[in-house]
């Protein structure tokens, strides 16, 4: 299965990583190109999140979680991608919730323009730890060692970055749903 795995994963990091491209883009242009990219956008999370999924289970099949928690390496890994999955699950459901609307304003845009940053952050990381576990260790893992995290030792969240990260996982869809209603409202 290790090869399904290595060969399968290649599909969410291009899906996620044009959503990212196409964020950013959308969030700094309101161009006719800009607006073309962002027709594609829900298609291509949806596309990264079920191929995410579908690489998510081959890689529990090559190790297994017991096996992978064994090690720090595997730990992280196993970690970042699933705040991969989850997180763009979550930007899925916030633009298809919302829809256009989250291009409205300076404050909507330089959210969505963090959120490609902070994607392509995660993407990044998820598999630079994946490139160790298949012996392939990039430059990556020495910016991140400047950084304070060596990915040879488990990484881990202070208490209160755990409750501050439960707050937007409520926040996100909650906001989305307020945004939505408060469209929808006659003028």
């Amino acid at each position: 299965m290790g090869p399904y795995h290595a060969l399968m994963v290649h599909f969410p990091v291009a899906f996620w990583t044009a959503g990212s491209v196409i964020l950013i883009v959308r969030a700094l242009s309101d161009g006719p190109l800009a607006r073309a990219f962002d027709r594609v956008l829900v298609p291509f999370l949806l596309l990264g999140v079920i191929s995410g999924l579908i690489a998510y289970v081959l890689g529990l099949m090559v190790w297994p979680p017991d096996t992978l928690q064994t090690t720090p390496l595997g730990r992280n890994h196993m970690m970042a991608a699933t705040w991969s999955m989850f997180y763009w699950a979550s930007v899925l459901f916030l633009r298809w919730w919302v829809g256009e609307r989250v291009w409205d304003g300076v404050v909507n845009r330089l959210i969505m323009l963090g959120l490609g940053a902070l994607g392509t952050g995660l993407l990044t990381i998820t598999g630079t730890l994946g490139g160790h576990l298949h012996g392939a260790p990039t430059f990556l893992s020495d910016v991140l060692r400047q950084v304070g995290w060596e990915v040879y030792a488990t990484f881990y969240f202070p208490t209160w970055v755990l409750v501050l990260l439960a707050a937007m996982i409520v926040a996100m869809p909650v906001i989305a749903g307020i945004s939505r209603r408060a469209a929808q409202r006659p003028a």
